[in-house]
């Protein structure tokens, strides 16, 4: 019984081991949202053409560290190109508002937050290089005590997440939430 039983394990990891031992991949956005190939999984029809708006809310409890939501955008994107979806067939729009506001400010901005440099910054720039757009809800950052000078340039201000989302959606846009 206890050498099937070890067989088994053996198996497992054997067959669990290509799993991993791989390392991420970055097909779109380079250097965040790393993923992994799943060998045998279905993916997703390349030939379609996705329209995805994000309605990040959630701030991240370490100031230091990326908003996870928001990496969790260049995961989703990484995917689609990893299952052969094109970037000319993938568009993203994040909008950013409630707790997440905090996540688009620049230096200075944040700086005066948290006592710290943006750790977001440069995710902001790869989703932004990898064709993304990030919006920030204006409700939420007067809102929330944030002057628009203190706005990451490469940030669109928005009159209201209610407003932006509503007019994707009509554009054929389809939302996920990223808590």
């Amino acid at each position: 019984m206890a050498r099937s039983f070890s067989l088994f394990l053996v198996l497992i990891l054997f067959y669990q081991l290509p799993l991993i031992a791989q390392e991420a991949q970055f097909p779109i956005v380079d250097g965040f949202g790393g993923i992994y190939e799943i060998p045998g999984s279905t993916n997703p029809d390349p030939d379609i053409e996705y329209k995805i708006v994000i309605d990040l809310k959630t701030n991240q409890p370490d100031k230091e560290a990326v908003n996870a939501g928001l990496n969790n955008v260049a995961r989703m994107m990484n995917l689609h190109g990893l299952g052969g979806v094109r970037e000319g067939n993938l568009s993203v729009i994040v909008v950013v508002h409630g707790l997440a506001t905090e996540t688009i400010l620049n230096d200075d901005g944040y700086r005066r937050k948290n006592g710290v440099d943006n750790p977001n910054i440069s995710l902001i720039d790869v989703l932004e290089a990898a064709g993304a757009e990030v919006v920030v809800c204006g409700q939420s950052l007067l809102g929330r005590g944030f002057h628009q000078t203190e706005v990451n340039s490469e940030v669109e201000i928005a009159l209201s997440m209610l407003t932006k989302v509503t007019e994707l959606q009509h554009k054929g846009y389809h939302l996920l939430v990223f808590d």
